[in-house]
């Protein structure tokens, strides 16, 4: 075997971890299973920003929405998603319990922001 064939393989080992290495933590390259966990979590937010406002549209409309905005006002911080979650005002067709979930806290937040 020549004698510089050993360096040259440790150094295009030690290269190809190098590169991997500033590939992963600097340029932004990423497992699939990781791009499809962030996909994912992209798109559970756009839907609990799309379906936020309509919460809120829901809760203003109903016929006593100035007592139960009172109501839900005196409420802890805590207890506000699960008022709207049991109030039904965060259910939507087709929506899971994460979705519904996430947005009741999202329209909790927004209601119980002043107008």
């Amino acid at each position: 075997m020549h004698p510089a064939i050993k360096p040259a393989a440790w150094g295009a080992l030690v290269g190809a971890i190098a590169c991997a290495v500033v590939g992963f933590n600097s340029l932004g390259w990423t497992l699939g299973s990781t791009a499809e966990r962030q996909a994912s979590e992209r798109a559970q937010a756009a839907v609990v920003d799309a379906l936020t406002p309509i919460c809120v549209a829901k809760f203003r409309q109903q016929p006593n929405a100035a007592t139960k905005l009172a109501e839900f006002n005196k409420a802890d911080s805590w207890d506000r998603g699960a008022l709207i979650e049991k109030g039904g005002w965060a259910t939507t067709a087709g929506s899971d319990e994460t979705t519904t979930l996430a947005v009741a806290s999202a329209c909790a937040g927004k209601l119980g922001r002043p107008t």
